[in-house]
């Protein structure tokens, strides 16, 4: 990886200096530099891109967008959504898990490589992070309207109140709150102290009062002593191996909102894996979203390189040829079983009137990453940043497909239901991307995109018995 971010620097500084605002003018061969000076250029520069003020203006206009959205359905009620009998859970579950679910590709780069020693996750794990917070907060949203009193959430929480009133332990959805919310606060806390050294970077070059104060109050007196990179490890490492395990229980949880229920197509066990596989291969097509831009207009070619796609789009490869086994096992559980109610749900997914849905989740999660295969592919940045995107729509409609199908057609004939989508439905899932958008591009406006210190650590150049550096 060292050589291939040295050779990429030399040819990327070759190309576009003088040209780029982000990319800045050739520092020679102090390799430590110039990650410094790109990385925090973006927060250097007067103005961003071009291309980032556009973007920010969508994201703010869909962000908007949901924030009247969510407006009129807490005046009008939840019913202005388009749920319905039997159809109660509808587009605001399903966005939830499906944003519960983007965020897990953060905890797996951020911690689970970290204490696997895979040195790659170092120039992309600031995205996941960053991903991760913001993708939870969009998610955390949908489950306090969808419980129609959003004005009282206080209730799903042990904590004392006027009526001695408590939540209720055996409710799947009470685990959530807890889950959710732990791996939230994890979350955080590993996503800061990560960014502590680079804060104190940024609070170094700054040249404005204002800028150098409030990263000097981020970087909690960061001074880069022996003592504090000694605690500092420790404290990293230590929250690493804490969110590890979040990595499968947050989602198992998720999933048995759905498998405790005796619903049939919920009422299964492979439901826990099958989440968690899910979620990784979701996340990770996120992350191959969000950094291929970053990487373009940013000048940060040669820190993300072509390497790092091309591993991304091996995960996603394996997680997406492990989410295709377990469709084909549900298919396989429903008909073991024997149960006349099982066989049909999966029938009626594959042939019934949601049948649209069920097949652009074949397509867009079986199909799609197979294109992986070949290394030419891998390797373009935007066939990679496509086939993320078409992975993302699948993965919003797998939700859907659990869901929405499974509700649709109960038991009892005389019940089933047809869900038909409001315009509320439509603009306010487009509006939560608009939320995490805008988040992420405030994020990477003013915070470090990239952990540099730990970029840092892995280059060559940090050892001192390197061949070329006695």
């Amino acid at each position: 990886m060292a050589a291939t971010i040295k050779a990429g620097a030399a040819e990327v500084s070759a190309a576009t200096s003088g040209l780029n605002p982000y990319q800045g003018p050739p520092v020679g061969d102090n390799v430590f530099a110039k990650i410094t000076q790109n990385v925090s250029r973006v927060m250097e520069v007067p103005k961003p891109p071009r291309a980032w003020y556009i973007a920010f203006g969508i994201a703010l206009t869909l962000l908007s967008i949901f924030g009247a959205c969510l407006g009129w359905v807490v005046w009008e009620g939840i019913g202005a959504w388009g749920n319905m009998v039997p159809v109660a859970w509808a587009f605001d579950i399903t966005n939830f898990v499906f944003w519960v679910g983007i965020g897990h590709a953060g905890t797996l780069i951020s911690a689970v490589l970290f204490l696997l020693r895979q040195n790659w996750r170092t120039a992309v794990n600031r995205f996941a992070e960053a991903m991760t917070i913001f993708a939870v907060a969009c998610a955390a949203i949908f489950p306090g309207i969808h419980i129609g009193r959003p004005w009282l959430p206080y209730w799903m929480f042990p904590i004392p109140n006027q009526m001695g009133m408590w939540p209720q332990f055996r409710s799947p959805l009470e685990w959530d709150v807890f889950a959710v919310g732990t791996y939230a606060t994890v979350s955080v806390l590993f996503w800061y102290m990560g960014m502590i050294p680079d804060f104190a970077t940024f609070r170094d070059r700054s040249t404005s009062t204002i800028k150098r104060a409030a990263y000097g109050l981020v970087a909690m007196g960061w001074r880069g002593s022996s003592r504090q990179w000694h605690r500092y490890e420790r404290a990293y490492l230590l929250l690493a191996a804490l969110a590890t395990p979040l990595v499968l229980s947050v989602h198992s949880v998720v999933s048995f909102d759905f498998a405790t229920a005796q619903l049939p197509g919920w009422h299964t066990t492979i439901f826990p894996p099958y989440f968690v596989a899910g979620a990784i291969f979701g996340g990770f097509a996120m992350v191959l979203v969000l950094a291929v831009p970053a990487r373009q207009f940013f000048g940060l070619k040669y820190i993300i390189t072509i390497k790092h796609i091309e591993l991304m789009a091996m995960v996603i490869l394996a997680t997406g040829m492990v989410v295709g086994y377990a469709y084909g096992m549900e298919f396989f559980i429903a008909w073991y079983s024997g149960s006349m109610y099982e066989g049909f749900t999966f029938q009626n997914r594959a042939f019934g009137p949601y049948a649209w849905a069920y097949w652009t989740m074949i397509f867009c999660n079986v199909v799609s990453p197979q294109i992986f295969w070949w290394k030419k592919m891998r390797s373009s940045p935007w066939v990679a940043f496509i086939v993320g995107v078409i992975v993302n729509v699948g993965m919003w409609f797998e939700r859907f497909v659990i869901i929405g199908t499974s509700l649709a057609r109960d038991f009892l004939p005389g019940s089933w239901g047809y869900f038909i989508p409001t315009p509320v439905d439509y603009l306010t899932l487009g509006g939560s991307f608009g939320l995490f958008f805008t988040l992420f591009l405030l994020f990477c406006r003013y915070l470090p995109m990239v952990a540099m210190a730990e970029v840092k650590s892995i280059m060559p150049e940090a050892h001192v018995a390197h061949g070329d550096h006695h």
